[in-house]
Order: structure tokens, then C-alpha cells, then sequence
């Protein structure tokens, strides 16, 4: 077994402190006991607070009004930084007309998509008339039918060659203490499979959200990498994440690593926290 330290003891050496949301601030059951008062302590201590999520679902003032519901209070907007966010600045930027077809919820589509792009419902495509699709976005891993519609995604992007846009990396989530449910990144990894081609990704462990979020923190102060620590209960988003972009990292066992198995995880990995602590609030 790894030995764990005290989190708010190694928080004090830091200035900012970035934090994911499932499986460090929140779980299945809801906010982690006794994350409200560390994310409150680390507010009284002067540091500055950004959550870093893969969630693409909902929008920042959605993701907000959840952690006030759920018992965070206090927890601005502008404090949330989502995966969505990078894919909704993407197609912006990239996608200047036709239809942009979506795997997900619609909920996560008028998120994403609202802003000046006409969106299709993957559900919706008529396959001998899809002409108009200029790119393909996956969004959620609910809201539609998974035998039809990944069979109707996996024919889109055979027929257009057209970008697809995965707007959360994550393969899998946590939907109790020992079992997990596939996420929107490990469907979008099959179809990549399946096609041999390699998606656009957002979210972690790619750079765009850190890089956001060093850019935002930095309009409010003059932060360097050192001052940052960032922490999460994976691995391969979070900790990779947090290493690739040069900050020091924390694997809390709170989440997806599980304390019997992350020793080893570690090893097999390759992939090395600076510190692992059993949780936010130990």
C-alpha cells in the first residue's frame, strides 16, 4: 500500500489549486464528506480555485448550480472549466456552415452547439442525405440508442470526411464504490477503432483546459507552473494532465484509483503523482 499524506498540509505550499470534479469534489452519492469544508479552508488560506471537468454535459452555470444544490456553495462559474467549453470554442472557430451531428443528450447539444451552429441529432441522420453534416461531435454517453445510433455514426464518418470532435476524453466513470460505466471517450475510442482514425480530443489529458485555466488564473494575478497543484483520482486524465503541462499533481484514492490497486497502477503506468493522499479532506 502507497503511503497517503494530508492534503491541505501539501495545498499549503501552493497558490492555485486545480481540482477535478467526479471522483475528488463529488462521487455517486454526491460531494465527498467533508469536501465543502477543505474547498472552504482552501478559500480561507488565500488560494485561488479552478475545478478542471471532463464533464461535457452541462455548462459551467449548470455544473455550478448543481455543487450549490448539492451543498457547495459559493462555487462560481467562471470558477468551472469544462471539456465542453474547448469543444464549443473549436467549432466556433472551425465550423462555418452545415450541420454539426451529435452523440448525446440535448441538454449537452444546445451547450456545445447553441452558438451560431445548426445541429443534427445522430438519431435524426437520414444516411442516403447527409450531404450537409460538416463534422460529428460526441458529447454524452446518454440520449440515444446505443446499438442504432453508434451503428449510424460509425456509417457517417465512413461516408464524410468530415472532423470529429470527442468533447470528453474519459472512457469510464465511477457509478458506485466498485463498478463503473463506460464514458463518452471509450465510445469514441471504438469508433476511432473501428475506422483506424484518430479523433480531435478535448479535455484532459490534453492541454487546452490547463493552458485555459493558467491563462484565466493569470488575468487576477501573476502565477507561475510552480504555483499550481493538480489534483485528481485518474491517472490517465488527471495526473498525466497535470505532468504533461509541467504543474505537480496529487492522485487522491477517492475516486477511479482505488487504494488497494494504485500502487501498482503507478508502476504499470508509468504515469508518477507527486503525492497521492486518501482524499481532499485526508
Amino acid at each position: 500500500m502507497l503511503e497517503t499524506l494530508d492534503f491541505l498540509e501539501i495545498a499549503q505550499s501552493y497558490r492555485a489549486i486545480f481540482l477535478d470534479s467526479y471522483g475528488v469534489v463529488k462521487n455517486h452519492r454526491g460531494l465527498i464528506p467533508g469536501g465543502s469544508e477543505t474547498i472552504k479552508a482552501l478559500r480561507e488560506a488565500g488560494k485561488t480555485i479552478r475545478i478542471l471537468t471532463n464533464d461535457a454535459s452541462r455548462s459551467p452555470e449548470q455544473q455550478a448550480a448543481r455543487f450549490e444544490k448539492q451543498g457547495l456553495t459559493g462555487l462560481a462559474p467562471a470558477e468551472i472549466i469544462t471539456s465542453g467549453m474547448m469543444a464549443k470554442l473549436f467549432l466556433e472557430q472551425k465550423v462555418k456552415g452545415g450541420k454539426v451531428a451529435y452523440l448525446g443528450t440535448e441538454n449537452a447539444a444546445h451547450y456545445i452547439l447553441a452558438a451560431n451552429l445548426n445541429s443534427i441529432a445522430v438519431s435524426k441522420i437520414d444516411l442516403a442525405d447527409c450531404s450537409d453534416i460538416t463534422a460529428m461531435v460526441f458529447l454524452d454517453d446518454e440520449g440515444f440508442d446505443w446499438n442504432r445510433d453508434i451503428n449510424t455514426t460509425v456509417n457517417l464518418l465512413r461516408k464524410r470526411n468530415i472532423p470529429a470532435i470527442v468533447a470528453n476524453s474519459d472512457k469510464l466513470y465511477p457509478v458506485a464504490k466498485n463498478d463503473v460505466s463506460i464514458a463518452t471517450g471509450g465510445i469514441a475510442k471504438l469508433v476511432e477503432s473501428i475506422l483506424n482514425r484518430k479523433f480531435i480530443h478535448f479535455g484532459k489529458p490534453d492541454t487546452q483546459m490547463f493552458n485555459y485555466a493558467f491563462e484565466d488564473i493569470n488575468t487576477q494575478g501573476n502565477f507561475t507552473r510552480e504555483d499550481i497543484l493538480m489534483v485528481g483520482d485518474t491517472l490517465h486524465t488527471d495526473i498525466l494532465g497535470g505532468n504533461k503541462f509541467g504543474v505537480r499533481t496529487v492522485l487522491v484514492l477517492s475516486g477511479n484509483t482505488r487504494a488497494e490497486n494504485a500502487d501498482i497502477q503507478i508502476r504499470s503506468t508509468g504515469i508518477i503523482p507527486d503525492y497521492v493522499c486518501d482524499s481532499i479532506v485526508g
